[in-house]
C-alpha cells in the first residue's frame, strides 16, 4: 500500500460528487455535522456517520453506529479494512477510496441511444435457455467430451463468477460485466440494458471501442425487445445483405455487420439484456460467441436480482426514515404516536388538504406545524385561526379580510389570514364551529384559490395549502345539519387522529418530565423529580382533557409544590386522591384517606389547633398541611398562625 499522502477519498455520486478528500494521518470523519472533515449534506446520513481511521499502511472504515448504516462494496459494514479501489457507500454518496494513482471506474460507461426496427423477420440464429450448454442441468457431458473452446469458456465463466460475487449496486455492476465480456467477445460496441418495467430502461451502459466511454453507443430497440419477450439470445450477421435488417437505418449507417443480443434472465421474466455488435463488412460473430455470452447473463442474473433487490430495500429504508424523522415537538414513541410521524411524513411533501381529528388537547395544531414544517412550504407563513374563539362577523373578516369602509370601524384596507398565508399553509382549528355562510365561503377558496374580502368586488388569487381540525363528529354534523356535507369531501381529502392519552399511557411519564423541566425552568424553579406514587397517580388517570390537563397539572404541582420531589398531593385534586396502580377496588385506599384524617386531627389536638407547629410534628411543610386538609375535607379548630410563615399562600 501507498503512503498516508496518497491515500484519498474520491465522492464519485451524490451531492459532494468530484471533491476529493485527502485521508492523512489522522481520522477521516464523515457525517451530516459540519464538524466533520467529510460533510454530507443528506438526511439519509446520520449527524456523525463514520470514520476512517489509519494505523500505519492499514486503513479502516468504522461504522459510528449509524442509523442507515455504511456500504463497502454495496456490503453493510461494521468495521471493515480497506483496499485500493474500495467502494463505500454512504446515504445517497458513493466514494471511492485509492492508495493508488488510478482514478475509480466511472459511473456509467457511456450513453445508450435506443432506435427503432419494424417488422423484423429473416434469417438469424436463435438460442433458448433449455438449449444454452453453460445452463445445463446436467452440464456439458451430455453432449460428450468438452472441446478446447468450451473449456476455454468455463474458464472465462469461472472468471464471471468472481466478478459477480464482489457485489455493487446495479449500474456499476454492468459496467464491470460489459468491460469483462469485451475482452472475451471480439465486439466493437456493447452496451448492457437493464429493464425496469414494460421494456423501458432505467439502467443503460455502453462502451464504443473506436468512439471511446463518451461516445453513444447505438442500440435497436426493436430486436433488444423481440429478445426479451421471446425469452430466446439471437444472433444475426451479414446485416448489410439481410435482406429486412439492412432497412434499419441506424445499423446500417454506424456500419454495422453482426448483431449478438442475449436476455438476462430473472425468475419471473428477464431483467435486461446484452448487446453487442461488430462494425466493418467482415465482422461476425460465431455461434459459440452466443453460448458464452448467454452463459454469462445467466450467472450475472442473481446478482443482478439481488442488487436490484437491495437497491429496492435502501430506498424504502430511506423513505420510512423519512417518514419516522420528521420534525416535530411532540413527545412520545407509542404506537399510536408512530402512526402519526409516519403520516406526518407522507402527508407533508404533498399539497392535499388535510383534516385532522381528535380530542381537545391531543396537540392537533403540532401536527398541523409539523406537517408544515416538514413541507416544501416550509420557509413559507403558517398562519393558526381559531374558528371557536370569535364571533361569526369578526372571524369572517378575520379570514378573508375587508377593504376600507365595509363595515363600521372599518377604517382602512386590511388582508385575511387567508391572503397572510399566501405561499405558506392555514390552519383552521375547531373548523366545526364555523357558520354555514363562512363555509360556502371557505368551499370557494378551496374550490377556485381565490379571495374575496369583506366589502370588495375583486377576488384575488391566493395559493395556500388548508389544514383542518376539529374535535367533534362530522358526519354526525351534516346529520344534524351543522356542517356542509360538500365542504366536509372537500377537507377530508387526507385524515389523521390524533391519539388520546390514555391510549397512549406508555408517553404519560415521559410528557411529564418534560412539563416539569419546562414550567421548573419558567417559573425559575429548581428541577424537581416526580415520585414514584405521583407517577402511579398519574398513570391512572383518564386525563379527559389530554396533554394539556397533563402539562396544567404538572405546572399547579410545579408552582405550588413545596418540596425538590412532586408528591401526589402536589397534583391536583382529582389525580391527588385517585386510586394507585394495582388496587382492585376503593376499600385500601378509603382506609389510608381515614388514617391521614386521624393523624392530623389527633396532631392539631395535640398542638391546640397551632397549624406550623402540627405541620412540624407532622415532618410536613405547613403549606402542604393546608393543601391536604382542604383536599380531605377536614374540619377542625385552629388558633391563628404564630408567625407568617405558617399561613397559607
Amino acid at each position: 500500500m501507498s503512503n498516508a499522502v496518497s491515500a484519498r477519498l474520491i465522492a464519485v455520486s451524490g451531492p459532494l460528487r468530484g471533491n476529493v478528500y485527502p485521508v492523512g494521518g489522522g481520522e477521516l470523519t464523515i457525517g451530516r455535522q459540519e464538524s466533520n472533515r467529510v460533510t454530507v449534506p443528506d438526511l439519509a446520513v446520520s449527524r456523525q456517520h463514520g470514520v476512517i481511521r489509519r494505523d500505519g499502511d492499514r486503513y479502516t472504515l468504522v461504522d459510528l453506529g449509524s442509523r442507515n448504516g455504511c456500504f463497502l462494496n454495496s456490503v453493510p459494514a461494521k468495521e471493515r479494512d480497506l483496499r485500493d479501489g474500495d467502494r463505500i457507500g454512504i446515504g445517497e454518496s458513493q466514494f471511492v477510496f485509492r492508495t493508488s494513482d488510478l482514478e475509480p471506474e466511472p459511473e456509467a460507461p457511456g450513453t445508450v441511444e435506443f432506435e427503432e426496427l419494424e417488422n423484423l423477420e429473416g434469417r438469424t440464429v436463435r438460442l433458448r435457455r433449455e438449449d444454452a450448454v453453460y445452463l445445463r442441468p446436467e452440464g456439458l457431458l451430455a453432449d460428450g467430451p468438452a472441446t478446447a473452446r468450451q473449456v476455454h469458456d468455463l474458464e472465462i465463466l469461472l472468471r464471471v463468477s468472481h466478478v459477480v460475487s464482489l457485489g455493487a449496486s446495479s449500474a456499476t455492476l454492468a459496467a464491470r460485466l460489459l468491460d469483462f465480456i469485451l475482452d472475451v467477445v471480439p465486439a466493437d460496441r456493447g452496451a448492457i440494458l437493464l429493464d425496469s418495467s414494460g421494456g423501458e430502461f432505467d439502467t443503460a451502459v455502453g462502451f464504443d471501442r473506436w468512439g471511446g466511454r463518451r461516445a453513444p453507443v447505438h442500440v435497436s430497440r426493436t430486436l433488444v425487445q423481440r429478445v426479451l419477450s421471446e425469452r430466446a439470445a439471437m444472433l444475426c450477421n451479414d446485416i448489410p445483405h439481410h435482406e429486412l435488417l439492412s432497412k434499419a437505418e441506424s445499423l446500417v449507417a454506424s456500419l454495422v455487420s453482426a448483431v449478438l443480443v442475449v436476455p438476462i434472465p430473472g425468475q419471473s421474466g428477464p431483467v435486461g439484456a446484452v448487446y453487442l455488435a461488430m462494425l466493418g463488412p467482415v465482422g461476425r460473430f460465431e455461434e459459440p460467441d452466443l453460448q458464452l455470452v448467454t452463459g454469462i447473463a445467466g450467472i450475472a442474473a442473481a446478482a443482478f436480482e439481488n442488487a436490484r433487490r437491495m437497491e429496492g430495500l435502501e430506498i424504502e429504508n430511506r423513505l420510512l426514515q423519512s417518514e419516522r424523522e420528521v420534525e416535530h415537538r411532540m413527545i412520545g414513541n407509542s404506537a399510536p404516536m408512530e402512526r402519526v410521524y409516519q403520516f406526518i411524513g407522507r402527508a407533508a411533501r404533498e399539497n392535499s388538504t388535510v383534516l385532522i381529528l381528535g380530542e381537545s388537547g391531543t396537540g392537533k395544531e403540532l401536527v398541523a406545524r409539523a406537517l408544515h414544517s416538514n413541507s416544501p412550504r416550509a420557509s413559507k407563513p403558517f398562519v393558526a385561526v381559531n374558528c371557536a374563539a370569535l364571533v361569526d362577523a369578526l372571524l369572517e373578516s378575520e379570514l378573508f379580510g375587508h377593504e376600507k369602509g365595509a363595515f363600521t370601524g372599518a377604517e382602512s384596507t386590511t388582508k385575511g389570514k387567508i391572503e397572510a398565508a399566501h405561499g405558506g399553509t392555514l390552519f383552521l382549528d375547531e373548523i366545526a364551529e364555523m357558520s354555514p355562510k363562512l363555509q360556502a365561503k371557505l368551499l370557494r377558496v378551496l374550490e377556485e384559490r381565490e379571495v374575496e374580502r369583506v366589502g370588495g368586488t375583486r377576488p384575488r388569487k391566493v395559493d395556500v395549502r388548508v389544514i383542518a381540525a376539529t374535535h367533534r363528529n362530522l358526519e354526525e354534523e351534516i346529520q344534524h345539519g351543522k356542517f356542509r356535507p360538500d365542504l366536509y369531501f372537500r377537507l377530508n381529502v387526507v385524515a389523521v387522529r390524533t391519539p388520546t392519552l390514555r391510549e397512549r399511557r406508555e408517553d404519560i411519564i415521559p410528557l411529564a418530565n418534560f412539563f416539569v423541566a419546562k414550567h421548573c425552568r419558567q417559573a425559575k424553579r429548581r428541577a424537581k423529580a416526580v415520585s414514584p406514587e405521583a407517577r402511579s397517580r398519574l398513570m391512572q388517570y383518564d386525563w379527559p382533557g389530554n396533554v394539556r390537563e397533563l402539562s396544567n397539572a404538572i405546572e399547579r404541582a410545579v408552582v405550588l409544590g413545596s418540596g425538590e420531589v412532586i408528591l401526589p398531593d402536589d397534583l391536583p385534586e382529582a389525580l391527588a386522591e385517585a386510586a394507585p396502580l394495582g388496587t382492585s377496588s376503593g376499600a385500601f385506599h378509603e382506609a389510608v384517606r381515614q388514617a391521614k384524617k386521624d393523624a392530623i386531627l389527633k396532631t392539631l389536638a395535640r398542638t391546640g389547633g397551632n397549624y406550623g407547629e402540627a405541620a412540624k410534628a407532622l415532618g410536613i411543610h405547613v403549606n402542604y398541611l393546608h393543601r391536604v386538609i382542604r383536599t380531605l375535607g377536614i374540619k377542625a379548630a385552629a388558633r391563628p398562625p404564630s408567625n407568617p410563615s405558617e399561613t397559607d399562600p
